[in-house]
C-alpha cells in the first residue's frame, strides 16, 4: 500500500532528525541562559550594582543581537566554503565551552562576565544560522522544503518557549538555583554536540571561495546577494518584516500583561505560550494547505491574518496603567481573557503561514552556490529590522500612545508592507487566487498527478474548457508550471491580469504575428532546457461545445526542438461553468455551477520520439472519458 508523504516522516530519517534536534537544543539553551540572566539582572543584580534594570536588560538584548550584525557575513562564507556537518560539530563544541564560561560567571556573581557570555552565545547562533538554512535544500527535495522548514520553525519557537519557561523556573528556585541552571545548560550543550555527530555529511557548495574577513565589505556584499533576484529579495524583506512585527509584540508582553491585562508574570508566560503554540500550529499546517509544494499563495493569507488578529487584540482590551493583580487562573476568569489568548494564538499561527513559504521559496529559487550567504544576508536584515522595531516602539509609546494602540498601528503598517511586497511580486497574488479557487469554488478531484516528475523537464498537454483551466492545473500540480496562452487573452480585463501575474508565455498563430510565435517557441525551449515544466493547450482556443478540438501541430515542433517527455492531462466537469463558453461568451451574466465536481486526470508519459498531435489528442480524449 502506498504511503502518502507528510512532514513528520522526516523525523524518522537520518538526513533530518539529528539536524532537527541539534538546532532545537541550541535554541533551547540560548533561551534558558538568556532568560535566567534577564531575571537575575531584573530582580537581583541591578540593585546590587546600583544600575537601572531596564538599561541592563536592553543591553543584554543588544549584546545578543549584535553578533548577527557583525559576523553573519563571515558565517555565510564559511557555510558555503566548508562541509557543513563538521562545521556544526565545531559550533556545538564551542557551545559547551561557552556554557562552561557561563557557569563560572554564575559562581563569580559577575554580571559583566555573564553579559560577555551572552554575546558569545549570540556569536555562536549567528555562525549556526546560515548553516541551518543552507543545509535543508541540500538534503530535502523541493516537495519537502515546506514541511522541513515548518518543522524547524515549530521546533525553534517551541524551544524558545520551553527555554524561556525553564530558565525562569530554575532561576526562581529558592535554593540551588545556580546549580540547577548550570547543570541544565551544560547538559543541553553536551546533548546538542552528541546529536550533531549524527548529522550526515553535507558537501561544500563553493569550496574554492576565498573568504573575505572584512566585516563591513562582506556584509555589504551579502546584502547585494539578496538583491540579485527580485523574488528572493522580497521573500527576505517579508521575513525580516515579520521579525520586526514579532519583536514589537514580544517586547511589549511584560508591560502589556501588567498594564493592560492586570496580570502577573504567569499571565505573561501564558500569553507567550499562546503565541508560540500558534507559530507552531501555523507552521505545521503549511504543508497540508500547500499540498506538498512551495505555496506562495499562503503568504497573503498569513499577512491578512496578522493584521486582522493584531487589530482585534487592540479591540479586545484597551486598558493601560493597571497594576498586576491576577495570576493566570484568576485572569482566565476575567471577561475577554480567552479572546486575548485566541488573538495571540492566531497572530502566531498566521505568522507561521506567512514565513514558512517564504523560507522555502528562498531555498527553492535562490542561487545554490550562494545559499548560506543569502541566509547570512537575511540574518543581517533580521537583526537590523529588530533594532528598528525597538526604536519604532519607543517613538510610538513616547508620543503618548498606549500599547494596545501600538498594536493597532502596527497592524495597519503590516497591510501597507504586504501591499508593497505583493505589488512588486504579483506571483504571490496569483498563487493566492489559485489556492482559493481550487480549495473553495469547485470540488476538484485529481488522479494520477504523481506521474508528473518531481524533477526535470516535461511538457503537459491538456484540453481547453475554460478560462480557469491553467489555474486549476497550477493549483494541483506540485511543480511550478509555465503556461503558454493565446496572446489576446492577456488583453482581457481580469483574466488577462492573472496570466500576466503567472508569467505565462504569450503565443500567436503565424498569420497573426509570426515574430511573437517564434518568440514563444524560443521561450518554451529555454524553459525546457532549464529543466522546467511547460503546459500547452494544443487546441489553441476554448472549446465551443465541450468536446475536444483538433490538436495543432505546434506541439510536435516544440518536442522536435527540445525532446522531453509529454504528459497528457484531461479536465472534465468545467463545461457549463461561468468560465466556459457554453453560452457563446465566457464570464457573462451571473456566475453559476459553483461547487461543481471537476476532475483533473494525468496519463502516462509519451516518449519524445512518439509524439504526434493526433496521438496526444487521442490520449487526452481517453483520459477525459475515463473521468466521467
Amino acid at each position: 500500500m502506498s504511503h502518502e508523504h507528510n512532514q513528520f516522516d522526516l523525523l524518522r530519517e537520518k538526513r533530518y532528525l539529528p539536524f532537527f534536534i541539534t538546532q532545537a537544543l541550541g535554541a533551547l539553551n540560548d533561551n534558558v541562559f538568556k532568560n535566567a540572566l534577564v531575571i537575575l539582572i531584573t530582580y537581583t543584580t541591578a540593585t546590587k550594582l546600583g544600575l537601572d534594570a531596564g538599561i541592563l536588560v536592553n543591553l543584554a538584548a543588544i549584546l545578543f543581537i549584535l553578533p548577527f550584525f557583525l559576523f553573519s557575513a563571515i558565517a555565510g562564507q564559511l557555510a558555503d566554503k566548508y562541509e557543513k556537518s563538521r562545521t556544526m560539530r565545531y559550533i556545538k563544541k564551542a557551545e559547551i565551552v561557552i556554557m562552561a564560561l557561563a557557569v563560572i560567571g554564575f559562581y563569580l556573581d559577575n554580571t559583566y562576565w555573564l553579559l560577555f557570555v551572552l554575546f558569545l552565545m549570540g556569536f555562536q547562533s549567528a555562525i549556526f544560522g546560515p548553516l541551518k538554512f543552507g543545509y535543508l535544500p541540500q538534503h530535502l527535495h523541493t516537495d519537502e522544503l515546506v514541511g522541513g522548514n515548518a518543522l524547524v520553525e515549530s521546533g525553534t519557537f517551541l524551544a524558545i518557549l520551553f527555554g524561556t519557561i525553564i530558565g525562569g523556573v530554575l532561576i526562581a528556585l529558592e535554593q540551588y538555583n545556580l546549580v540547577a541552571i548550570s547543570i541544565t545548560i551544560i547538559f543541553v550543550a553536551i546533548a546538542g554536540y552528541a546529536f550533531s555527530r549524527k548529522i550526515p555529511e553535507t558537501p561544500a557548495v563553493d569550496p574554492t571561495l576565498k573568504v573575505n574577513w572584512n566585516i563591513v565589505t562582506e556584509s555589504y556584499r551579502n546584502l547585494k546577494f539578496t538583491r540579485n533576484d527580485k523574488t528572493v529579495f522580497l521573500c527576505i524583506l517579508g521575513i525580516s518584516w515579520f521579525w520586526f512585527y514579532g519583536a514589537v509584540f514580544l517586547a511589549q508582553i511584560p508591560n502589556y500583561t501588567k498594564g493592560t491585562l492586570a496580570g502577573s508574570e504567569s499571565v505573561a508566560t501564558l500569553f507567550l505560550t499562546a503565541f508560540s503554540l500558534g507559530i507552531g500550529i501555523g507552521a505545521m499546517i503549511c504543508e497540508k494547505l500547500s499540498a506538498g509544494r512551495v505555496e506562495a499563495g499562503l503568504v497573503p493569507i498569513g499577512a491578512i491574518g496578522l493584521s486582522v488578529f493584531s487589530y482585534d487584540l487592540y479591540l479586545a482590551n484597551q486598558n493601560s496603567g493597571l497594576e498586576p493583580i491576577y495570576g493566570y487562573l484568576e485572569f482566565l476568569q476575567q471577561p475577554g481573557a480567552w479572546r486575548v489568548l485566541t488573538d495571540a494564538t492566531f497572530i502566531g499561527m498566521f505568522g507561521g503561514l506567512f514565513t514558512v513559504p517564504l523560507y522555502a521559496m528562498i531555498q527553492q529559487i535562490g542561487n545554490k552556490a550562494h545559499m548560506s550567504r543569502l541566509f547570512a544576508g537575511l540574518n543581517i536584515m533580521n537583526a537590523l529590522f529588530m533594532v528598528i522595531s525597538g526604536v519604532y516602539a519607543i517613538i510610538i509609546l513616547q508620543a503618548g500612545f498606549t500599547i494596545p494602540q501600538l498594536f493597532a498601528i502596527t497592524s495597519a503598517i503590516n497591510i501597507l508592507v504586504a501591499i508593497y511586497i505583493f505589488f512588486k511580486a504579483p506571483e504571490f497574488i496569483f498563487r493566492f487566487i489559485t489556492w482559493l479557487l481550487v480549495n473553495t469554488i469547485y470540488r476538484i478531484r485529481n488522479a494520477n498527478l504523481q506521474l508528473i516528475p518531481k524533477h526535470g523537464a516535461a511538457v503537459l498537454v491538456c484540453n481547453h474548457v475554460s478560462f480557469i483551466d491553467a489555474l486549476i492545473i497550477a493549483g494541483y500540480c506540485k511543480r511550478n508550471i509555465r503556461f503558454v496562452m493565446y496572446h489576446k487573452i492577456f488583453k482581457a480585463p481580469i483574466i488577462g491580469a492573472f496570466f500576466k501575474m503567472a508569467n505565462a508565455i504569450p503565443i500567436s498563430p503565424a498569420h497573426e504575428d509570426e515574430a511573437l510565435m517564434q518568440s514563444a517557441f524560443d521561450k518554451i525551449a529555454e524553459e525546457l532546457e532549464a529543466g522546467k515544466v511547460v503546459c500547452i493547450f494544443p487546441e489553441g482556443k476554448l472549446t465551443p461545445d465541450g468536446e475536444i478540438g483538433e490538436f495543432k501541430p505546434g506541439i510536435e515542433k516544440i518536442i522536435q526542438r527540445t525532446p522531453v517527455p509529454v504528459y497528457p492531462l484531461a479536465l472534465e466537469g468545467l463545461w457549463g461553468t461561468w468560465f466556459s463558453r457554453i453560452n457563446g461568451t465566457a464570464m457573462k451574466g451571473l456566475p453559476k455551477k459553483f461547487m461543481a465536481k471537476v476532475h483533473l486526470v494525468a496519463g502516462e508519459p509519451v516518449n519524445p520520439e512518439d509524439v504526434t498531435a493526433p496521438l496526444l489528442q487521442q490520449k487526452v480524449a481517453e483520459l477525459k472519458a475515463s473521468a466521467r
